[in-house]
Order: structure tokens, then sequence, then C-alpha cells
């Protein structure tokens, strides 16, 4: 039965590649590193669902009865890729995603919103805390590339303030970190929400935002 070899081929590459990123980065980093790497992992699985896992790619894979060198690289560059960026919107040298540290002063008058607003992003409708921002998208080509941006978008893009926002995830010891422009979140008041982490960015909450702390307050001295 060479086509139940094949599909066990396949299944055992598909499953080794993972395992091993599972091993190798759960077991180092931090609570909300590992958190971050697990929300990756998960849309990698999307996409390895969507990519390799339909009928019509079982049925040429099964007809030639192994993964090719080509698409066994790509498999492995794609979790490479994933890793790293989700990483790197934790935290990064380069200033992506709302985490430099030159102060946001003059403040322009199109950013919206403030640090330590409470917001609602509209696609999933999400309640998280704003913890930065940048006037424009300040992201790596290769984040861009996965979000499958048009050139008309991406120049439309950067010039829109984006947020770098804090969210709650499964269960209330994860976090989840969003870089959201500004047209996809609106303030949303009347709400304290229980977001990991919030302690090592503000004080407290005053009944209607989040008071920074120092450290914060010297990135976004008009907020």
């Amino acid at each position: 039965m060479p086509q139940l070899t094949a599909a066990l081929q396949v299944a055992l590459l598909l499953s080794a590649v993972p395992a091993q990123y599972l091993l190798s980065r759960w077991t180092s980093g931090t609570a909300a590193q590992r958190s971050l790497a697990t929300q990756g992992i998960l849309d990698t699985l999307k996409w390895v669902k969507e990519s390799y896992l339909n009928m019509a790619v079982w049925e040429d894979w099964l007809n030639s009865w192994f993964l090719s060198k080509e698409e066994e690289m790509d498999f492995r560059q794609a979790l490479e890729e994933t890793f790293s960026l989700e990483l790197m919107m934790q935290n990064n040298d380069q200033g992506y995603f709302g985490v430099s540290e030159e102060p946001r002063s003059p403040r322009p008058e199109y950013v919206l919103h403030r640090v330590g607003e409470v917001i609602m992003e509209t696609q999933n409708n999400m309640v998280g805390v704003i913890v930065g921002w940048d006037t424009g998208l300040r992201a790596p080509p290769e984040w861009i590339k996965r979000k499958k941006y048009t050139d008309s978008e991406v120049q439309k893009l950067e010039d829109t303030p984006h947020y770098r926002i804090l969210f709650s995830g499964p269960d209330q010891s994860s976090l989840l970190i969003g870089y959201i422009p500004q047209t996809a979140i609106h303030r949303f008041d009347g709400l304290q929400p229980d977001i990991p982490t919030l302690g090592n960015y503000f004080y407290h909450f005053d009944g209607k935002r989040f008071v920074m702390q120092e450290w914060l307050k010297e990135r976004y001295p008009e907020d």
C-alpha cells in the first residue's frame, strides 16, 4: 500500500518540525514569549491546514509519495519566520511595533488615542489597553509581507497611527500583544480590564484610563 506509506511520510514531516520548535522554544523565555510563540504556532498550523492539508494538495503529494526538499524548506522557513516575528513583537532594538524609546513629542493632532486608554479592536471585539504608539506603520518587511498588504495599502498605513496594545490571552495568565492601526480601534470607557503585566506600565486605573509610570511618561510626555 504505497499510498499509506506516503501519507505516513508526509505526516511525520509535518509533525517533526513543530515538535522540535516546541521543545526548543517552550523550555526557555518568559511566559509572555511562550504565549506569543503559541499563537504563532496556531497561525502556522492554520496556514498548514489551508496550504498542505486540502484534498487537492494531498492528491498531488500522494502521487509523488513524498514531500519535496523545496516544500520542506519552505515549511521550515515559515516556522522560523513565525517565531522570529512573534519574539520581535515582544521586544526589539529596531523600534518596531511601538517599542521605540524616542519621546513622542510634539504629539500630532491626528493621533487620536493616548497611552493608558482602554480600547476595543473592531475585528474581534477584544478589549485591550494602549501601551505605545507610532505616528505611522513601523514594522519589519517580513511582517508586512505576512499581512499581505497591497502597495497602496502600505502607503496609506505608513501615514496611519499604529498602537501597541495589550490584550488578555485565552487564560488569566497569558498575554497577547497587538500592533493595530487607528482605523481598527475605538475607545471603550467604563471598564478596567484585568490584563497581565499592566503593572509594569501603569500605577493605577483612575476610573477612565490607566496612569503611566514615569519611564513610560518620558516616552509619551503629552499623553
